[in-house]
């Protein structure tokens, strides 16, 4: 297959990220001498600064590094916990039978900061203000807004100006949205982060008690402060169609730290498959994998109907598994051994059929796991309307109803992949913090996550909501080992529920076809809708599966014959995928997807 752009390839280092501007900051700190890990933490600043629709300074990250001097291989959990006072019987005594996608109810404590900070500190080596500097620019003077910022404006517009206002303060300079193009500056974030760093630079000269007292000032001071007497006295109109408030207090980002911790691995096609654990969805990807065996996935055709079939029943499986059995495993009982062992995934591989199955079918664990009402999911439906545009937080590729209008938009997150010449490798998803989820702080010029919305009001479930525990998030970053054990590979997407489904069909396309990066970027790409969405509604349509038309009529009317809820998209609507890798001569590679235009890979 001809691909668009070429495959970046080098020996000094590689970035690629969802927007350029954050691979060339991520390569600008390799050419200063820094490392994989300084480069992540610069674009996930600069991320924030071009990109305050799809994730902020108060959202949430899910990383996995390779370390080359240990070699070894870890997860940063960048997500916070629930507030302390977060319990089912708090948003049950308000009327509410779910946790609303919008507004300040669902806020969570925010993640993001910390991981960055703890990555630079344990793994970086430049100072705190060389890697912030590259994302002060865009704030101080502006980003060029691009048709998927725009479009999120408009569609979240009335919501600002009826709801909101200090959202208009922040994102809607002069009461309207900017035009394609225009310049959009956040003067107030770009004053908060110099008092910041003025503030951590105070402490002296040393550049680990630089970062340790910018974390200090995070969690317990003036953000956190300004971040409470907020929530304190801020009440906003949600999704929910009533005014509430936040149960986010300054006590519940109090010392809060990110933390490393082990990785989840499948050895899959002879390589290790790395992802978080389940307070992210990540374990879908390898579960769904070890229902798929290389051997057999090599003999069908990557592009053709069984290809997408067999993957698709697969994912059906695995993202069951996930709703009933995954969540936070410092706080619930989740059976990973089990769901990652060979003998439930030979079960699980039983089910699966030349037929499509559209019945819910999650696995049995005896003791462990809850299950759903998968009915109420189905009977729901995505909401549309002024109080919906875009009142999930997180919809992926969806169109948007406000006040009359219509606003196509796409995209719902970020993605960065690094790679040095010593073979460090991150592979990091920013989300959260969306600045259409939550009304603005005015005095600190950035939105709180609603990443609570992923929890269910039942006080068995493992995703179930409760004081201090994380919501089972959809950030899913991938990182591949060779057969030596060394960092190979890192990708990841945007996408919620998608995320795992795109990269499912990219690995085994890659490490099973052989077919390099760029391609398999690019290669037709689908995805189903068959269980509940993570974000609000939490709504599911049975068998339903979205395919690009580059499939082409006979690969369309195959899936459909096997028994798909077949939805044709537009034929370059799916995927968001970035990738790197490096080979065991220290070359280095990295491909963008060329979708939307925005994603860039760089490197020499």
């Amino acid at each position: 297959m001809q691909v668009s752009r070429p495959e970046v390839q080098g020996w000094f280092g590689v970035a690629t990220s969802t927007y350029a501007a954050a691979s060339q900051a991520a390569m600008r700190m390799l050419e200063l001498g820094g490392n994989a890990f300084d480069g992540a933490v610069a674009g996930g600043f600069v991320l924030q600064a071009v990109a305050p629709h799809l994730n902020g300074p108060a959202g949430d990250v899910a990383m996995l590094v390779y370390d080359a001097a240990d070699g070894r291989a870890q997860a940063v959990c960048g997500q916070g916990p629930t507030p302390k006072t977060a319990t089912i019987d708090a948003i049950r005594a308000l009327g509410l039978d779910r946790i609303p996608g919008t507004g300040l109810l669902s806020a969570v404590v925010p993640g993001a900061f910390d991981a960055w900070m703890l990555l630079l500190a344990e793994k970086g080596t430049l100072p705190l203000r060389t890697v912030i500097e590259p994302s002060l620019d865009y704030l101080d003077r502006g980003v060029p807004v691009d048709g998927r910022l725009h479009a999120t404006l408009v569609a979240a517009q009335s919501v600002f100006q009826r709801y909101w206002p200090t959202s208009v303060e922040v994102f809607l300079p002069d009461g309207t949205v900017p035009a394609v193009g225009e310049l959009l500056r956040n003067p107030t974030l770009y004053s908060v982060f110099h008092r910041l760093l003025d503030e951590a630079e105070a402490v002296g000269s040393d550049r680990l008690a630089q970062i340790e007292a910018a974390r200090a000032i995070w969690s317990d001071g003036f953000v956190a402060q300004e971040i409470d007497a907020f929530c304190r006295q801020t009440e906003v109109m949600d999704v929910s169609g009533q005014v509430n408030g936040a149960l986010l207090r300054g006590a519940d980002l109090a010392g809060w730290r990110a933390w490393f911790e082990p990785a989840l691995s499948l050895e899959y096609a002879g390589y290790q498959v790395l992802k978080c654990d389940s307070w992210t969805q990540g374990p879908v990807l390898l579960q769904a994998l070890a229902l798929l065996p290389a051997q057999e996935m090599a003999a069908l055709d990557p592009n053709g109907a069984e290809f997408v079939h067999r993957v698709t029943e697969a994912l059906k499986l695995a993202f069951a598994d996930r709703e009933v059995f995954y969540g936070d495993p410092k706080t619930a009982r989740v059976p990973m051994n089990r769901l990652l062992s060979q003998d439930y995934a030979a079960l699980r591989r039983d089910e699966i059929s030349a037929r499509a199955c559209n019945d819910w079918r999650p696995g049995n664990i005896a003791g462990c796991g809850a299950p759903i009402d998968y009915a109420a999911a189905c009977a729901r439906k995505r909401e549309t309307g002024l109080l919906a545009a875009y009142g999930g937080g997180e919809p992926t590729v969806q169109s948007i109803e406000a006040l009359g209008y219509r606003a196509s938009v796409s995209g719902d997150t970020c993605h960065i992949d690094v790679i040095d010449a010593a073979g460090n490798i991150v592979s990091a998803t920013p989300s959260g913090g969306w600045l259409q989820s939550s009304p603005a702080i005015p005095s600190l010029g950035f939105p709180l996550g609603t990443r609570a919305q992923m929890m269910w009001l039942d006080p068995v479930a493992p995703s179930g909501l409760g004081p201090d525990r994380r919501p089972r998030s959809t950030l899913t970053p991938t990182l591949v080992l060779d057969k030596a054990g060394r960092g190979y590979l890192a990708c990841g997407t945007p996408g919620g529920d998608q995320q795992d489904q795109w990269q499912a069909a990219f690995l085994i396309r890659h490490l099973v076809h052989k077919i390099g990066l760029q391609e398999a970027i690019e290669a037709p790409s689908f995805h189903s809708e068959h269980w509940p969405n993570s974000f609000y509604p939490r709504h599911a349509s049975p068998g339903r599966l979205v395919v690009e038309g580059r499939f082409g009529s006979q690969v369309c009317d195959d899936l459909k014959h096997r028994g798909h809820d077949l939805s044709i998209g537009d034929d370059w609507s799916e995927g968001r995928l970035t990738a790197a890798a490096r080979d065991p001569d220290g070359r280095v590679r990295a491909a963008a997807n060329p979708r939307g235009g925005l994603g860039y890979a760089v490197g020499r």
